[in-house]
């Protein structure tokens, strides 16, 4: 049997940012808690790791386009609880584009002090546009909520644009 979570160990997070503006290292912890606790633990995690990578539900982070890759990686897990929240942050991950505005409404990145954030945006959006094999297969879980979210996600992925160059 695969383990979980497998490559989290590989990327550094010590040296990442999430969107409190600490270091992204208890950012494997919350993914562990969410992989491997129950119900109850696994929703607090989420909420907590949503925080930390989706502030606000529009604020990424320089963690938070390596942290997708386990997200998706939960969503599709067959024994992981929780997965209809883990795709609604998914959603709010993909359809994040605060800095982009915020950049392109100040006259570009140049202009602003938003020269990285919005490549962390966009970077984002791909790793989430990525697991769209996942998603789908979610699409038709026998859980309603859990098909719902997905198609939810898979509508965004379908209508949200690309970034435009700024």
């Amino acid at each position: 049997m695969r383990s979980l979570l497998k490559g989290v160990s590989g990327v550094r997070w010590g040296k990442l940012r999430d969107a409190r503006e600490s270091l992204a290292s208890d950012i494997p912890p919350l993914l562990s808690r969410i992989a491997y606790g129950g119900e109850d633990t696994a929703r607090l995690a989420i909420d907590e790791l949503g925080e930390r990578v989706c502030a606000l539900g529009f604020v990424v982070a320089e963690a938070t386009a390596p942290t997708v890759p386990f997200l998706l990686e939960l969503a599709g897990a067959p024994n992981v609880p929780c997965k209809a929240e883990l795709l609604e942050l998914l959603e709010g991950i993909f359809r994040t584009d605060n800095w982009h505005s915020s950049a392109a409404a100040a006259g570009g990145p140049r202009r602003t002090g938003f020269k990285e954030q919005p490549g962390w945006e966009a970077a984002s959006r791909a790793a989430v546009r990525a697991g769209r094999p996942i998603i789908e297969g979610l699409a038709s879980s026998v859980r309603p909520e859990e098909a719902e979210a997905a198609h939810k996600l898979l509508r965004a992925m379908d209508e949200v644009p690309a970034f435009p160059e700024i």
